[in-house]
């Protein structure tokens, strides 16, 4: 249901630079920042039954992935 492509490991970071540079990284992000939004609007169904716990997951997912680049990428480079 959800196209989460983005599966990188923000800890080589520097390595990254070879493959994909900063500016497509945050643009990933940012699309990974939107989903999340749109995975909160799910958690407001009431008629989501036992997907609320898949959707709970993917947003605890969603926040480390968040969370990992904040701290890999200060933001003073994220800007």
């Amino acid at each position: 249901m959800f196209d989460f492509e983005l599966t990188l490991n923000l800890k080589v970071v520097k390595d990254w630079n070879k493959i994909m540079d900063l500016q497509t990284i945050k643009q990933r992000i940012t699309i990974v920042q939107s989903k999340r939004e749109y995975l909160l609007g799910l958690l407001e169904q009431p008629n989501l039954g036992t997907l609320r716990v898949d959707v709970n997951q993917a947003l605890e997912e969603l926040d480390d992935l968040i969370d990992e680049f904040r701290r890999t990428i200060p933001e003073k480079e994220n800007s």
